[in-house]
């Protein structure tokens, strides 16, 4: 009970100086902590002979230490890298481009988009409200049985009656589906097709595919061809691998598999005699379409039976395709065609331009008769009708164009120079060709697509075609501004508002990368124009927030973008929240992004302020946590932006207009509480002496703002840190009474703390938290000064009372642990001079000077304290809490040896009790008791400190038993 009285008088400068490291120079001589390490290993062997004495030979060797080995880049990781993915030379990549240009290439690199990139925007672009309909002649299901002893010629004969049977059989018509139906079903018969494989049915898996097949000549609902031409060319992809990997499984025995680039001398003749097999089948097929896709899907094949098979297959197939009578049938079976040979023998390009010239040949029939009339049954326009055949031509010059040489793309524009009504054409050699080769071309492109034809391929799509070539490569600089003017000239003209927007959306990009704000301007406000009438804009929120990308990532010095005169108005065109809140996050990412420095400006200020005030009017009872702290993210990057430099007041104003504005982000709120406690800071170091009483009244004012915003909050832990922090800053300033107000707020808060808080969305134990504050705030405490008005250590005492009224866990002793923290600040307390001051404010040492009245205060706190604390360690004396009891007496053990005089009998023997309690029942760590021990040796040799030997000898260890 006598701690206060006889706390250990420090000397806190010459104690740092005891604890600081001894300098000790060092010669590192060869050595280098990063260098590698060479470990000598001696090896030892004890060699045991019969009738002879034991001896020992040794050996050593020079091991590098496998850790030191990845500073030189010789890990495991960096040489599979390096093995796997070797960084070429410019020389080899020159080369491996020469070896394209000799069309030498045998499978297409990463840089070809794939087949299955389009799939999804085909099915998705080709739609119908029409009802379909599936024609199916799956032919009868009766077994053929044939005798025992039957000749090779019988099965052929058998099986050529089942194919007969695919189209002589029973007729299965599904009509009147929906597009989901019709997709549905042909997903059925894909699956039918893996069943009937698997189950050994390869007579009725081939009867499903040629019936797919012929579905491919059915032109009824024409809109929907393109989609129809993606489904069922699955179906053929399926069959196709199915038979393949059926062929290749019959060349792999149990030894030896064939290798990628096997030779057909390599394959087995039984896997041969069923490839050809396949191939008799197919042929046998009698109608055209589908004898085509059918041996198309299995060209792979070919490769068993010759090594120029499939050179030889190529041309004959594309000469097929001559049979077909429907321009656009035939133009989507040269377009499988093509995709079947840039998988499976990309070198082989002859074909590829020999279906785009035989393309051209028949280019004409489109506007023939024929077409003609099917168009008018089916009410179908010439321009949407030309539509139809983008994706299969397309696809046939992005094969053609495939690391193609300049001079076959240059002979290609000119062959559909030649050819009259050529938008349709122009159109596909703008999307397949690279997009070097048609910026470079742009006026020429711009006079082709004036000359065509108005009433057939749209212009805008050819126009919008352009653009997205001129968004990826630059055009000759003295062409740039003629090559907008002569596109939006046709642009503005859309009197449809979709059409309009998909154009205007992609010449934005070319705007904003070639010319200036006012140019800028000038198509937003165009925009503008043609999508509010009838509120267009509902149906184009895509497009204009692309358009809102594009500007925001051209334009990353925020005030030339906000001084774009029409920005903002364009952004009041977003009326559905969920998308305005959207592209407000799109502005405030590229805000923090891009602005280096803090901005004043009046113009971003207000334009950003507008926007954060939308992002957080978008938040209510049913925005996720995820959203809300988002939010709240992007608005806090900008607040930490805004700074009015030594226009303190104007910097506090904007913080009090920002409160107002985002009240309903509690993270915001914390931001602005701690940007104003900076605030007032700033203010102190740069007014030091100067305006004292503006200063002190500004200093007050930011204060007031964080006493009044801190109960807002939900959070608990946040406000008790936040009065904590406030209360800091506002004894840095010399604001006592305020200073107090802060600290008697984080008192009185203190009781409501829950005994468990949410984390992370997580409900954890509070006791952790409420610890860690207490003792950082008595760490504040020591340095506050009593009021005039108040008694001795008064927000001591009121936070004494509160611990000891709250309500602690049963099995908790964190109270006990805070009264031995208390006890380290009534010892500093006691101190001369305290070992921390707050620059101009008199702490208690300097008030009191050691008044004895104010110590016999301290001491009197100390005896109620270590009652407290011995209590409970006599409530710990039962058997289960026997270890709670040792940990604790050490805890208090080690209080006493750090700020107590144990010069003192009593306190001395209370150390020594306590020592002896923590060993009592053999809970304690031995390894630990023995070095402190060794510590306390080791301190009695320090000045003034020779009665810890006195004490060392007291303090015996006790072995476990």
């Amino acid at each position: 009970s006598c701690f206060s009285r006889h706390a250990r008088s420090r000397n806190y400068a010459s104690e740092s100086e005891m604890c600081k490291l001894e300098c000790v120079p060092l010669d590192f001589g060869d050595y280098h902590p990063l260098k590698p390490i060479t470990v000598t290993e001696s090896k030892t062997k004890k060699v045991n002979r019969k009738g002879s004495t034991s001896s020992t030979s040794s050996s050593s060797s020079s091991v590098v230490d496998p850790l030191s080995s990845v500073l030189d880049g010789t890990d495991p990781l960096s040489l599979f890298a390096a093995a796997a993915d070797p960084v070429p030379t410019t020389a080899a990549m020159d080369g491996t481009r020469k070896k394209w240009d000799k069309d030498d290439g045998s499978a297409v690199g990463s840089d070809f988009e794939p087949w299955s990139g389009k799939r999804s925007e085909i099915l998705a672009r080709y739609t119908t409200t029409e009802k379909l309909s599936i024609n199916l002649y799956m032919g009868s299901e009766k077994g053929k049985a044939t005798t025992t002893g039957s000749a090779v010629s019988e099965k052929v004969r058998t099986r050529l009656e089942e194919l007969d049977d695919l189209e002589e059989g029973s007729q299965k018509e599904l009509l009147n589906l929906t597009q989901q139906d019709y997709m549905n079903r042909i997903e059925e018969l894909n699956q039918s097709l893996k069943d009937a494989w698997s189950s050994d049915q390869k007579v009725k898996a081939l009867k499903i595919v040629i019936q797919c097949s012929k579905l491919l000549s059915d032109t009824t609902v024409i809109q929907f061809y393109p989609s129809k031409f993606v489904l069922i060319t699955d179906i053929l992809d399926t069959f196709g691998k199915l038979v393949y990997e059926r062929i290749l499984s019959m060349c792999v025995d149990s030894r030896i598999s064939l290798p990628d680039n096997f030779s057909p001398e390599s394959v087995h003749d039984t896997a041969k005699e069923t490839c050809l097999n396949w191939f008799f089948k197919i042929a046998s097929i009698r109608e055209l379409i589908p004898r085509f896709y059918v041996e198309a899907a299995i060209l792979k094949c070919n490769k068993f039976l010759s090594k120029t098979g499939i050179s030889e297959c190529l041309p004959r197939l594309t000469s097929m395709i001559r049979g077909i009578g429907d321009p656009l049938v035939a133009v989507y079976a040269r377009a499988y065609l093509c995709r079947v040979g840039m998988e499976v023998a990309p070198q082989l390009k002859e074909s590829l331009n020999k279906n785009f010239f035989d393309f051209l040949l028949t280019f004409k029939q489109i506007h023939g008769d024929t077409v003609q009339n099917q168009l008018v049954v089916q009410c179908v326009e010439i321009p949407l009708y030309l539509t139809l055949y983008s994706p299969a031509i397309d696809w046939i010059l992005q094969c053609i164009a495939y690391r193609a040489p300049e001079v076959l793309l240059t002979e290609m524009m000119e062959r559909c120079k030649k050819l009259g009504n050529n938008a349709l054409l122009l159109n596909s050699v703008m999307s397949a060709f690279r997009a070097e080769f048609i910026a470079a071309r742009s006026m020429d492109f711009i006079g082709m697509i004036k000359d065509c034809d108005e009433s057939g391929f749209p212009k805008h799509l050819l126009f919008r075609s352009l653009g997205l070539n001129l968004a990826l490569a630059d055009p000759a600089e003295n062409d740039r501004l003629q090559i907008l003017n002569e596109a939006w000239k046709v642009i503005t003209k859309l009197k449809n508002p979709q059409d309009y927007i998909n154009c205007a959306e992609v010449w934005v990009e070319y705007t904003c990368r070639h010319f200036t704000k006012r140019e800028v301007n000038t198509v937003l406000a165009d925009v503008i124009k043609h999508m509010t009438p009838d509120r267009a804009f509902e149906d184009a929120y895509p497009q204009l927030q692309s358009i809102i990308q594009k500007v925001i990532s051209y334009f990353s010095d925020f005030s030339l973008l906000f001084s774009v005169e029409k920005f903002l108005p364009f952004l009041d065109m977003f009326q559905k929240e969920s998308v305005r809140v959207e592209v407000c996050k799109c502005i405030m990412e590229s805000f923090i992004k891009h602005q280096q420095e803090s901005t004043k400006d009046p113009v971003i200020l207000n334009a950003l302020l507008h926007i954060c005030k939308t992002m957080h009017d978008s938040v209510n009872a049913l925005t996720l946590e995820d959203e809300k702290r988002m939010l709240a993210a992007l608005i806090n990057g900008f607040i930490k932006m805004v700074s009015f430099g030594r226009d303190f007041e104007q910097q506090l104003s904007f913080y009090v207009e920002a409160r107002s504005m985002f009240c309903n982000l509690e993270p915001v709120l914390v931001q602005l509480i701690h940007s104003v406690n900076q605030l007032a800071m700033e203010t102190r170091k740069v007014m030091k002496g100067n305006h004292s009483r503006k200063t002190a009244a500004f200093v007050r004012a930011c204060v007031a703002f964080c006493f009044i915003t801190i109960p807002s909050l939900s959070s608990i832990f946040t406000r008790l840190n936040l009065y904590l922090h406030s209360g800091q800053v506002a004894l840095a300033n010399q604001c006592l009474s305020q200073a107090d107000a802060f600290f008697k707020a984080a008192v009185s808060l203190v009781p409501e703390v829950p005994k468990m808080i949410s984390v992370d969305g997580k409900m954890r134990p509070s006791d952790v938290f409420l610890f860690e504050f207490l003792c950082n705030f008595f760490s504040t405490l020591l340095v506050v000064p009593d009021h005039p008005e108040q008694g001795v250590l008064f927000l001591v005492r009121g936070l004494l009372n509160v611990i000891q009224d709250y309500t602690w866990e049963d099995n908790s002793d964190d109270k006990v642990r805070i009264y031995t923290n208390v006890l380290h600040l009534l010892s500093a307390m006691t101190q001369e001079a305290y070992i921390y001051h707050v620059d101009k404010v008199d702490s208690n040492d300097t008030l009191y000077g050691g008044d004895a009245k104010f110590l016999a205060e301290i001491n009197k706190l100390c005896e109620t304290v270590i009652a407290q604390i011995l209590d409970h360690l006599k409530t710990l004396g039962k058997e289960e809490t026997l270890k709670r009891q040792s940990q604790l007496a050490l805890y208090f053990f080690n209080t006493i040896l750090a700020h107590g005089d144990l010069r003192n009998n009593k306190l001395n023997q209370l150390s020594v009790n306590l020592w002896n309690l923590a060993q009592k029942h053999g809970f304690a760590d031995t390894k630990t008791m023995v070095k402190m021990l060794e510590y306390i040796k080791r301190r009695s040799n320090q000045p003034e400190m020779s009665h810890f030997s006195d004490l060392a000898l007291r303090l015996s260890l006790q072995s476990r038993t």
